[in-house]
């Protein structure tokens, strides 16, 4: 008899909280609300970062008291515009990740190109010294963030032994003109993290919103994607009572994964 997927552990995604507030309290603050309010862990920005050689090693302190999860994300591309892996980029991020204590980092390919295959083995290599899970990003420019160019990445990928997960991005795809629903469905098998993310959209650009105001499928969405890897908040949270806010969307969240899984077997 089959038995029902654990739910995912729920995340808050630093931005959510806007970046202008997060760089005047910084990513401490926000961390230690995210935990009062329940998450599972948090997901630390690169480009939010005021003082890292200060502001990361409190972050780390604060989540090995609290025994929570941290993801750092680093908005720099893993490969420059010209196909080369940016290699300086790479060890300052790895750096990073080992000061917060993350065992995940989060990137996007950037220009990874048909220039770029001799640098798999490396970068495999230097993950593995390491011992960080490098999961990839779609992003919301046409080079990194559309359904055939991460297909054609990970296909490439897993085809020279370097199995990198995806972080799958919901809302992402639709700034690429792409349908997030195809795009859960071809990449699934490479998904091991999820930024859940609504959309809407404005006269003259893409905005994101709360799941529950989206105008995407997002539920088919999540359904299509694999049930218990952790999923992040990267929509706004705003409002007066900051803290309550948060519970709240951690808690709807929470109640999403766990009807979710239990209707899905493992």
């Amino acid at each position: 008899m089959p038995t029902k997927a654990s739910a995912p552990p729920i995340l808050i995604s630093l931005t959510a909280f806007g970046a202008a507030e997060v760089r005047r309290h910084g990513q401490l603050w926000f961390t230690q609300l995210g935990f009062a309010a329940g998450a599972d862990g948090i997901e630390v920005r690169s480009e939010l970062l005021i003082d890292a050689a200060t502001e990361l090693p409190a972050i780390a302190q604060a989540v090995r008291a609290a025994g929570k999860q941290v993801v750092y994300s680093c908005a720099d591309y893993l490969w420059a515009a010209d196909g080369t892996l940016d290699t300086s980029a790479l060890e300052r991020v790895l750096a990073y990740t080992q000061t917060l204590g993350a065992t995940r980092l989060k990137m996007s390919i950037g220009g990874f190109n048909a220039s770029s295959l001799a640098t798999l083995v490396p970068l495999k290599q230097r993950l593995q010294a390491a011992a960080v899970e490098l999961v990839i990003e779609n992003d919301q420019t046409p080079q990194a963030g559309t359904l055939a160019v991460m297909q054609d990445f990970f296909a490439t990928a897993n085809a020279n032994e370097l199995f990198l997960g995806m972080t799958f991005d919901m809302g992402n795809w639709h700034w690429t003109g792409e349908c997030p629903l195809q795009a859960a469905s071809a990449l699934a098998s490479q998904v091991l993290y999820v930024h859940c993310k609504g959309v809407q959209r404005q006269p003259q650009r893409w905005v994101a919103v709360p799941l529950a105001e989206s105008s995407a499928p997002w539920r088919a969405v999540l359904r299509a994607l694999p049930a218990d890897m952790p999923w992040a908040i990267e929509y706004p949270l705003i409002g007066d009572d900051l803290l309550a806010v948060t519970r709240r969307e951690v808690d709807q969240l929470r109640t999403i994964a766990a009807t979710m899984a239990a209707r899905t077997p493992s």
